[in-house]
């Protein structure tokens, strides 16, 4: 299940550091490629060679070459890598980790991984038993990184207890992905808003920034999801395993999700399609002038209600809703009008909520009108919330 990925290796300043080496070994022998970070004390106790020669590519420790001035882009590490594992996991860089601390290029890398993070502890009983540490691995936890759990065995004080480095067959097991629900599983999700053209240089658009689509479609990804994601004009980075279809108006929006539903067999509408597009455009720049200009507008295509008309009986049907005044009534007459599985709401009066925003805080109904309601969160975590509502609503309906 390895084969083909590209993992980045983080070894921090731990006498684990020597396991490694082990885990290296063992990941490239079930065919991944491995990049290795080190952060600049873990080269006292394993040196960059050996990791270099058991990984077969240079082993990353700093910034820049001094004498070359060659940078090492942290960005484009963390965009090549499909998951991140921090092996051992110091007390010291979980800390800075857990509290937005970057001072050397392993823990700027992190920062920038858009991937699954594992990170597998290692120190002493007491340390990892403080609770200043206990804290910092729940902030990991609850950022969306994966806990590789400490072991029970002798440490390197002579003492017995939490605190052992995972031994590297568990953390092999721990990172190897399962088949799951989501495994090759075709979903379809639009995100973002559309523009709809007055003249060459103006339109009628709204503050949607995408970022709640294309944070479902990088979950989506991650358990094992086959992807199609129609997306109208966003200025984020798009995920990259994913068949990306930019469009502008609501037609183009909706001549793509009618091309790709017939093989979805779940669909997610989290897109701000425009209600309404002007009547006539013109091929010049509207020139200003005294008096009022009056624009015709006419009403798109609704196409999460013809989506609904078309379901098949295999597939899921998600719809978003953003209301503003008597949300959960309004919603739950969308569910139904509609033809929905689920709805998921969001309301402009919730402060960090709506667009533009990282955070959000929804509320979810089904077709029993239950209602799960989530506290805001960032996108990112709430991606997965609605996935996993998703799973569970399509297992039992």
């Amino acid at each position: 299940m390895l084969q083909g990925k590209n993992i980045l290796l983080g070894v921090s300043a731990s006498i684990a550091a020597y396991k490694s080496a082990f885990l290296c070994r063992l990941l490239v022998k079930e065919g991944a490629n491995v990049k290795v970070l080190m952060t600049p004390d873990s080269v006292n106790f394993i040196t960059p060679l050996t990791l270099s020669t058991l990984s077969k590519n240079p082993v990353y420790s700093q910034y820049f070459d001094a004498k070359s001035g060659e940078w090492s882009n942290h960005v484009e590490l963390a965009k090549w890598a499909d998951f991140f594992i921090l092996a051992p996991a110091t007390a010291n860089t979980i800390a800075k980790m857990a509290n937005g601390i970057c001072d050397n290029l392993l823990l700027a890398t992190y920062f920038s991984m858009e991937n699954p993070v594992f990170f597998a502890p290692a120190m002493d009983l007491d340390m990892f038993q403080h609770p200043a540490n206990k804290a910092n691995i729940q902030k990991l936890i609850s950022y969306g990184n994966y806990l590789i759990p400490a072991e029970d065995g002798e440490l390197a004080s002579g003492l017995h207890g939490e605190g052992r480095m995972a031994k590297v067959e568990n953390i092999l097991d721990a990172i190897t992905p399962k088949p799951s629900f989501w495994t090759n599983k075709k979903v379809l999700i639009s995100a973002g808003p559309t523009y709809e053209p007055i003249d060459p240089v103006r339109f009628i658009g709204n503050h949607s920034s995408g970022k709640m689509g294309i944070a479902i479609a990088n979950a989506a990804l991650q358990k094992g999801a086959n992807i199609t994601l129609v997306h109208g004009p966003v200025s984020l980075d798009l995920p990259q395993k994913s068949n990306n279809i930019a469009v502008k108006t609501a037609k183009e929006m909706h001549e793509a999700c009618l091309l790709n539903y017939s093989d979805a067999e779940i669909i997610i509408m989290s897109a701000a399609v425009a209600d309404f597009t002007p009547q006539n455009t013109t091929n010049q720049k509207i020139k200003q002038k005294e008096g009022n200009l009056t624009i015709t507008l006419e009403p798109t295509t609704d196409i999460l209600k013809e989506l609904g008309s078309l379901k098949k009986q295999n597939q899921f049907l998600v719809g978003f809703a953003l209301e503003t005044n008597d949300e959960i009534n309004h919603a739950k007459e969308k569910l139904i009008r509609k033809n929905l599985d689920l709805i998921i709401l969001n309301s402009l009066k919730d402060k960090g909520a709506g667009f533009g925003t990282d955070t959000n805080k929804i509320s979810i109904i089904n077709k029993d009108n239950k209602l799960i309601t989530f506290e805001l969160k960032s996108k990112k975590e709430l991606a997965f919330d609605i996935l996993s509502t998703v799973e569970n609503q399509f297992l039992n309906s």
